[in-house]
């Protein structure tokens, strides 16, 4: 059996890819963080919770100074945020073996050994879906999410890891998450990284 392992999880905005990483981690009785990384970053930087959320998954393009006109781009300190939170995943992973959802993770732990990186997207039909029926989202407010969010993390990726977010060289697994949905999706992969690491 490998010692520790870390999973990534690079997620399309209603793929559902939270939930599944919990459940996921869940099966496997090991820690899932995602707003974890959030909550320990602002605390070490000492910064209100709220500006590193806004500002951590924004980088600078023209849609972006439309979006956020107060100058939010690739700021100072968003370059500190993503410094710190590259800190914090590689002490979560030197510590226990976990599930990383997001925060270029895939990027931060590509030359670790026994890493394992996910990509979960679902069409936008379906993500639509499960915006509205699973998220309680109005549906103008979710299709308007659904683009502007994928925007936002495919433009942070490519500006912190310099590859698109879903480059398959880069990558483990795809799973369309609409096949198996939630539970299905989050047991495959459950099996998957035991098949691998166990």
């Amino acid at each position: 059996m490998t010692e520790k392992y870390a999973v990534t999880i690079t997620r399309e905005f209603g793929s559902m890819g939270r939930p599944i990483a919990k459940k996921a981690a869940a099966l496997l009785g090991i820690e899932c963080y995602d707003r974890d990384i959030v909550e320990e970053t602002a605390k070490k930087m000492n910064l209100p919770l709220s500006l590193v959320s806004e500002q951590e998954e924004s980088a600078k393009t023209a849609f972006f100074n439309m979006k956020y006109p107060l100058g939010m781009g690739t700021s100072e300190t968003q370059d500190n945020i993503f410094i710190t939170q590259q800190k914090i995943i590689n002490q979560l992973v030197e510590k226990e073996s976990c599930i990383i959802v997001g925060r270029c993770s895939d990027y931060i732990l590509k030359n670790m050994e026994n890493a394992f990186h996910v990509y979960i997207y679902a069409s936008f039909e379906d993500k639509l879906r499960n915006c509205v029926e699973l998220l309680n989202m109005k549906e103008q407010e979710a299709r308007k999410m659904i683009v502007d969010v994928d925007k936002a993390r495919a433009s942070y990726h490519k500006h912190y890891a310099g590859y698109a977010i879903n480059d398959m060289r880069y990558k483990d697994l795809f799973i369309n998450s609409s096949l198996l949905g939630v539970e299905g999706t989050a047991e495959l992969l459950a099996d998957l990284v035991r098949k691998k690491f166990m």
